[in-house]
């Protein structure tokens, strides 16, 4: 199968990123006091972006776009956000997706992948290098524990996919590191920017086919809490989190609604922005940052 795809670009000299929030970068605050920059997040994404400038398989030249949507199923990102990418001709296209799918209580993982190894088809006939994403292991994740078995086969037909059809695979259920406290934001849900920063060294690791960073010990879990303490915060929890989350399930809407993509076209990415998303920031089509954009 792999004889029918053209052959994939020398070096990686644009990079469009397609998903949901985690890919879009959700809980890594973006840089600056901006006000009407206060719900853009910087994320993993925008961080491999940055590393791809400076990088032997990259170029200082790199362009950059981020087609992600947070809460997107994986039937929207392949329907939305997969022709654009098409579009755009990238080197890399980065697809994650499905996670926001495998927790809800009727997830069909085969159908699911199905639809990723149709979507690898297709970037792939297009020349296109694919870095594919695992799931997290939810093991040390309480409200998610039960859906664990369900992200291991997905993950499983990942592999599959990306050996049959040549992607790369971003083993994120492998980065012990992740399995404790310290690289989670507030609503366990999404990483913070530590999180992000160490899955952007390992997605930079797996594309130049270097040794992995991590995969370390994992972070011993938090010493117990006194009782008061726990109730206070767990019951923080699910009312800042957990019941707004289950609200928009059962009223069928999702907080990406009505968002555009914060960087819909390919832009170049400053590489004296380190620590910032992509030079100084994002750009969409309600302002500029520290990118210049390009057709």
């Amino acid at each position: 199968m792999l004889d029918d795809y053209p052959p994939l670009p020398e070096r990686i000299t644009s990079y469009c990123a397609l998903g949901d929030s985690f890919s879009e970068g959700l809980n890594d605050p973006a840089p600056g006091d901006d006000p009407e920059q206060l719900d853009r997040f910087r994320g993993w994404a925008d961080r491999l972006a940055e590393h791809l400038t400076q990088s032997p398989i990259g170029s200082p030249r790199l362009r950059y776009a981020n087609l992600a949507i947070r809460g997107r199923l994986l039937a929207a990102i392949v329907d939305e956000q997969l022709p654009r990418a098409l579009e755009l001709k990238p080197d890399l296209v980065s697809l994650i997706g499905g996670g926001n799918d495998c927790i809800r209580p009727k997830a069909d993982v085969d159908a699911l992948s199905s639809l990723l190894e149709e979507a690898v088809a297709t970037l792939r006939k297009a020349g296109i290098r694919v870095l594919l994403g695992t799931g997290f292991d939810t093991k040390h994740m309480p409200v998610f524990k039960a859906v664990r078995g369900r992200i291991g086969i997905y993950n499983a037909n990942i592999w599959s996919i990306a050996q049959q059809h040549g992607a790369d695979v971003l083993n994120l259920w492998a980065i012990r590191e992740l399995q404790g406290a310290t690289h989670w934001s507030q609503d366990r849900l999404h990483l913070t920017s530590s999180g992000h920063a160490l899955v952007a060294d390992e997605a930079l690791a797996v594309l130049e086919g270097r040794p992995l960073p991590s995969h370390g010990h994992p972070i011993p879990p938090r010493p117990p809490r006194p009782v008061r303490q726990a109730v206070a915060e767990e019951s923080r929890w699910v009312r800042e989190h957990l019941a707004p989350w289950v609200g928009r399930r059962i009223r069928g809407v999702s907080s990406g609604d009505f968002r555009q993509p914060k960087l819909p076209q390919l832009s170049f990415v400053d590489p004296a922005g380190a620590g910032s998303p992509a030079g100084d920031g994002d750009q969409d089509a309600a302002g500029s940052t520290g990118q210049t954009q390009t057709d």
